[in-house]
């Protein structure tokens, strides 16, 4: 054991030189709270689905006001954080009163949009049972399907990224990503009614705009064609409009690529250009496909 004395002075000249080390700087979001904050609002979300045993129906009005004060004062604190971090080097100002009363105003527009972030994930579960023959029930894709769970955290991540919230959304999207394999940038536009069948290695990129009632299969990238950093801040990722279905592996790169309404794009087919609406993609003999639906 005498040996370790001379690594812990290793790790700590480590730390010294500068090498990720961030102890005295403002305190970071908790990944293990942003965690907590999730199950909470997966419970909040999904009443009587999430909770270990059964809800008092009677006493719901209260059962909810005591969960949204606790959720409301740990995201407050983790809120916080995050703009205090992001107030240092300019990219965010917490205003007159402080980051305190910053993350108080944040978290409360949050929980008033929380209602419509319900609506939302209603269509999309619907959208879910109607899209895949072997869901039974809505309680079966609320329970067990990766892709709505996936929806569900990038529907609230989506949110603090608007408003323009450091790390906390990256926290909530990748902590969903380790769970499901789906990962989706909460930077990414999502419409009404969307729908991941299965879901493994599904990948959409933050500048990724989808449309309403779009249905995707697993191993699907909506990605960019560039990875350069000065590409930050531009549109890399592509545009899917309304009534899209993407079957599974296919490949769709390029800030400037549209695929057109009502298009159906076929498994493993790789697009770097846009897609007209109403057209069929597809693999004959490896090569790509492109026909008119009417056809």
């Amino acid at each position: 054991m005498h040996r370790l004395s001379k690594s812990i002075d290793a790790l700590v000249d480590t730390y010294a030189a500068g090498l990720v080390n961030h102890s005295r700087g403002d305190n970071l979001p908790s990944r293990d709270s942003i965690a907590d904050i999730l199950r909470g609002l997966d419970e909040l979300i999904f009443p009587g689905f999430r909770e270990k045993q059964g809800l008092d129906h009677d006493n719901l009005k209260l059962i909810t006001g005591e969960k949204v004060y606790r959720i409301a004062r740990e995201l407050i604190r983790e809120v916080e954080k995050s703009i205090t971090f992001s107030s240092r080097n300019g990219s965010f100002s917490c205003g007159n009163g402080g980051c305190h009363a910053a993350a108080e105003l944040i978290v409360e527009d949050f929980f008033e949009e929380l209602p419509r972030i319900r609506q939302a994930l209603a269509l999309d579960m619907e959208a879910a049972f109607k899209g895949d023959p072997a869901a039974k029930n809505a309680a079966e894709v609320i329970l067990s399907y990766p892709g709505f769970q996936a929806i569900t955290a990038h529907r609230l991540a989506h949110f603090f990224w608007t408003r323009q919230i450091p790390l906390i959304p990256r926290i909530m999207s990748e902590l969903v990503h380790s769970a499901t394999g789906i990962d989706i940038h909460p930077g990414a536009e999502i419409g009404g009614s969307f729908f991941i069948d299965h879901g493994t290695g599904v990948v959409i990129g933050e500048t990724t705009v989808i449309g309403g009632n779009v249905k995707i299969y697993q191993g699907v990238t909506l990605g960019a064609l560039s990875v350069k950093k000065e590409e930050a801040g531009r549109k890399r990722h592509p545009t899917i409009e309304d009534d899209v279905t993407i079957y599974s592996n296919a490949t769709i790169l390029g800030g400037g690529t549209v695929i057109g309404k009502g298009s159906v794009i076929g498994g493993n087919v790789w697009l770097t250009s846009s897609v007209p609406a109403n057209t069929m993609v597809y693999l004959k003999s490896g090569d790509p496909v492109m026909r008119s639906k009417d056809a």
